[in-house]
């Protein structure tokens, strides 16, 4: 019985992530080519064939085994690294408090900041 739960556990922790290589792949689906180089890092292509290979592998195989860490480790690094750099690039949310930043100050004039009469 307690072989019968820990594969369970273990099989849901697999769809779990399979479903988080999933949605790191069709993230990186949706944004555009430019905003990969603008961000500096690797091609669109590139994180495409990583992430769906990733997918892949993690769907294929157990999590007990050695190849669907080195998946979720690419996977880890699109989400943590990557992503929110193209996101930034490409217009679309700058991470945490980025409605401040982009707000403008209670001195801005019309042509930028007003610094009295300096």
């Amino acid at each position: 019985m307690l072989i019968t739960g820990f594969f369970g556990v273990v099989a849901l922790l697999s769809w779990a992530l399979f479903l988080l290589a999933l949605f790191a792949f069709v993230d990186a689906a949706i944004h555009r080519e430019d905003a990969y180089r603008a961000a500096d890092k690797n091609s669109k292509p590139f994180w495409l064939v990583i992430l769906g290979i990733a997918a892949v592998v993690m769907k294929l195989f157990s999590v007990l085994s050695f190849l669907p860490v080195i998946g979720l480790v690419a996977v880890i690094v699109y989400m943590v690294d990557v992503r929110p750099a193209v996101r930034a690039a490409s217009g679309r949310g700058g991470g945490r408090g980025s409605w401040r930043r982009n707000r403008g100050s209670s001195s801005d004039g019309p042509y930028g900041p007003y610094n009295g009469r300096r």
